[in-house]
């Protein structure tokens, strides 16, 4: 979905977690990528997602079969060519500001923003604001071997990527400060990785969406261990079975819930990652003792 060719084209390109996403829009403005996104910019020839940005005078009332409400922020309906989110935000009360439209494949989307709302309003908001990049990426992961997991990615110097998963409060951003504090890691993320599969092994990829030690890379790594993170005394790692290991990753997954089928796919995904990769619990305290602990690990 492109502008008019009358129109001058701008256009902003990323990749997340192996997903190349295309911006096109007649102001450069429009087309700019986020501070977040920027060490994501891609290059890539061929994009997997193309947006079309587009400001209009306004929107229609929201239309198509309620599928999801947050309650706050975003809602989403389908309808006949697919899928329609609209965000929202306080000053603007029941109108959207922003419309997502987008197929069934989540390859083609138009982003419209509403100049009803936005041109008296002091801030710019970019087009791809929180949540609709987030929002948008973990939708098409739905189309791919891939998932959105909950959890800090730390690579180690000899390129052991150790992938630790846990709700908030867990103590991934912990764990995050802990091995930056004593051993030369690379940090992907300390909040969100996505994981995908690759011919023979699985990785796992930064993302922009940061924790509280605010590391977000695009770089990625192979997948060597999931530790499920929970507090506890004495550093205890306790092996999980696939069964097991696949319960406790799709309860830190982001998946769209609202399609059955999104829900079947990610958890035979997830079968064979815990088929690939060991995962364990792991019991830790707060000290240098669990970092020990994990690199004197042999699986």
């Amino acid at each position: 979905m492109n502008p008019s060719e009358s129109e001058s084209i701008y256009r902003g390109q990323f990749c997340i977690g192996g997903i190349t996403t295309r911006l096109t829009a007649a102001s450069a403005e429009d087309a700019n990528l986020l501070a977040s996104l920027e060490p994501f910019r891609s290059h890539a020839a061929v994009p997997n997602i193309d947006i079309s940005v587009k400001r209009v005078v306004d929107l229609s009332p929201v239309s198509g079969r309620q599928l999801f409400n947050s309650g706050t922020t975003w809602e989403l309906h389908e309808v006949e060519s697919g899928f329609q989110f609209d965000f929202h935000l306080a000053p603007f009360g029941l109108r959207s500001f922003k419309r997502l439209l987008v197929d069934h494949s989540f390859r083609d989307a138009t982003l419209l923003m509403n100049d009803e709302c936005l041109s008296d309003f002091r801030w710019r908001v970019p087009p791809l604001g929180y949540p609709v990049d987030e929002l948008l990426i973990t939708h098409r992961l739905t189309q791919e071997r891939a998932i959105e997991l909950h959890g800090c990615g730390i690579v180690t110097a000899d390129g052991i990527g150790n992938l630790f998963i846990g709700h908030s409060g867990a103590g991934k951003s912990t764990t995050t400060r802990l091995w930056t504090a004593t051993e030369d890691v690379e940090i992907l993320s300390d909040d969100r990785i996505i994981v995908r599969e690759h011919p023979g092994q699985m990785r796992m990829y930064g993302t922009p969406w940061h924790g509280e030690a605010m590391f977000a890379s695009p770089a990625s790594a192979p997948l060597t261990r999931i530790m499920i993170l929970e507090h506890g005394h004495g550093n205890v790692l306790t092996r999980l079975s696939p069964s097991q290991a696949v319960a406790e990753l799709f309860a830190r997954s982001f998946v769209p819930m609202h399609r059955h089928e999104y829900v079947e796919s990610a958890l035979e995904f997830l079968q064979s990652v815990a088929e690939l990769v060991p995962c364990y619990r792991y019991s830790f305290e707060p000290d240098p003792r669990a970092v020990e602990k994990i690199l004197n690990l042999l699986d």
